[in-house]
């Protein structure tokens, strides 16, 4: 990738790997330690006095026959060398800085194909989401419910969402990426059928939730895949394209949802699910290859052993006695856990969890404000929408500049490492945004105001919100390269139980309140949580300083 920025030194694929065997860079403590192992295991070998059991023992550890812990088997993996030699010959790493397997070293159209393929499905699960919210009141009306349960199609499915990641996120850090794609692909289709079909409102709530269960992989896969495959100095694009995707299916659900419900039926708002999924399902299968390098090492190690009949062959992180099943133990709670011990998890988590919590109520304010109060038809009544979406698209744009300024932060302030911080200055802006677009939405709700005053207000609102998400996606990604998978995991878990839940009460909110007062709440709530981007763009390499799992 080239810029006119001057280029730090990790923004190369070289530093990604090391010299001999390396999938990616070690932090620089971890370098330390390898290195004070090796000076340690040297001096033993020269002493004269060591008996034959240490030599025993340092036999063993060198031949990876004893076991390790965890977290150092998930370091082993990011260096991709040996815990204690990486010269020895049975390990099996990269060959070299430019080994073409490497998937930093895959080309750019390669890269973008995969890119271009978890952005469409991400999109399709998100907008999965909100184009049940057009046929609520003729599914209330049909099965004999009340709004509120007939809301629940919402929420089941975005309790998936919040759930769901809790098992994908650590299996795709295990078995890797394409099993889990694939895997949970299919249910998720199934289940647009069975909501179709469905006869009572307990057959279409169930099928919800396991459906948003089943799309929830995306939503915490996809960042561990694009972290997979593009450096840091790339992965600002490709961050922004894919952030796109989550938000923009909600965007565009209630609209097409609105004229397929007025005009057919609330039905056929699943088959189009069901035909966008299937479309998915054949690039997953056909276009998606793995992308994970613990799984393409392993599988290259399994290649080697059959080929040369060394079954002493085997990628760094394989030795021990760790199994699967104990590596997902691990991984299964770390999500929870990085949510509740990491600071820039939990805090991000929650400033996400807000806006995405504001984003869903829209889904219940925007026929309030257009087909309630104006009498505007379900179709035309979601139109409005589309101004949010011009501004997520306004906010994707920048990404470029945002581009350019993280390379010079970097290379003014990460001392050759990668500098997560530099990701935030657009955020800061972005925090800013969004509260000027809700109080601006409440207030031109008014009856003597025209109808196009507010439908602009999504602008800066969308504008924000994508700015948010866009910058600190990359922020968690960056800060937490090998965890990356679980701390949008976390992410995804808080801000969908936020999704869920909110809309439930937006309804009587927004009608006991009046628009404006209501968007007015919504406004001072995140107006005071707008400092958070500085606060981590000032104060963060200090937090992530003293924590282990950050970069």
């Amino acid at each position: 990738m080239t810029t006119d920025a001057p280029t730090p030194p990790t923004t190369t694929k070289e530093s990604y790997c090391s010299t001999s065997t390396s999938s990616s860079c070690a932090t620089e403590s971890s370098l330390e330690k390898v290195a004070t192992k090796k000076a340690v295991f040297q001096d033993v070998e020269r002493s004269d006095s060591v008996s034959a059991r240490e030599r025993l023992e340092l036999s063993r550890i060198r031949s990876g026959a004893v076991d390790m812990d965890l977290d150092e088997q998930e370091q082993e993996l990011q260096r991709g060398m040996s815990r204690v030699d990486s010269k020895n010959p049975d390990v099996v790493g990269w060959d070299g800085p430019n080994d073409p397997a490497n998937p930093f070293n895959w080309p750019n159209r390669k890269k973008w194909r995969i890119t271009l393929i978890v952005a469409l499905v991400t999109f399709c699960v998100a907008f999965a989401s909100s184009v049940f919210t057009a046929g609520i009141s003729s599914i209330a009306e049909e099965f004999h419910i009340s709004s509120t349960v007939a809301t629940l199609g919402l929420t089941l499915y975005v309790v998936g969402f919040a759930t769901g990641p809790l098992v994908f996120a650590p299996m795709s850090e295990v078995y890797g990426r394409n099993v889990v794609y694939i895997g949970s692909w299919i249910p998720f289709m199934l289940f647009q059928i069975g909501c179709a079909l469905s006869k009572n409102a307990a057959t279409l709530l169930v099928s919800r939730l396991i459906s948003g269960i089943a799309g929830s992989s995306p939503l915490s896969n996809a960042g561990g895949t694009l972290g997979d495959i593009w450096t840091p100095a790339e992965r600002g694009d490709a961050m922004s394209f894919f952030t796109l995707a989550p938000f923009m299916g909600p965007v565009f659900g209630p609209i097409v949802g609105g004229f397929l419900a007025e005009y057919v039926s609330w039905r056929w708002t699943f088959w189009l699910v069901l035909i966008l999924s299937g479309v998915m399902f054949i690039f997953l299968l056909f276009a998606m290859p793995e992308t994970y390098s613990k799984v393409l090492l392993e599988r290259k190690a399994a290649h080697l052993r059959k080929e040369t009949g060394n079954e002493n062959l085997h990628a760094a992180h394989e030795r021990g006695g760790v199994s699967h099943m104990q590596r997902f133990g691990q991984s299964i709670v770390r999500p929870v856990v990085m949510l509740v011990t990491e600071p820039i998890v939990f805090l991000i988590s929650l400033y996400c969890a807000l806006v995405y919590a504001i984003l869903y109520m829209n889904f219940v304010a925007y026929p309030i404000v257009y087909q309630r109060e104006r009498g505007w038809s379900m179709g035309i009544g979601g139109l409005p929408f589309l101004a949010i979406g011009f501004g997520m698209v306004c906010a994707v744009a920048t990404s470029p500049y945002q581009t350019k300024l993280y390379l010079k932060l970097t290379a003014e302030r990460g001392n050759s490492k990668i500098y997560p911080e530099g990701r935030l200055p657009f955020a800061i802006f972005g925090a800013f945004c969004l509260p000027v677009g809700i109080f601006w939405f409440g207030w031109a709700t008014l009856p003597q105001v025209h109808w196009i005053c507010s439908v602009l207000a999504g602008i800066p609102f969308g504008f924000g919100m994508v700015i948010l998400f866009l910058c600190m996606f990359s922020y968690l990604v960056d800060s937490y390269l090998l965890y990356a998978a679980s701390s949008l995991a976390a992410n995804t878990l808080l801000r969908s139980l936020f999704g869920a839940f909110f809309p439930l009460f937006a309804s009587r909110m927004y009608i006991k309140l009046t628009p404006r007062w209501a968007c007015t709440l919504l406004g001072f709530i995140s107006l005071a949580m707008a400092p958070i981007p500085f606060l981590f763009y000032k104060y963060g390499p200090a937090i992530r300083a003293r924590s282990k799992r950050t970069f």
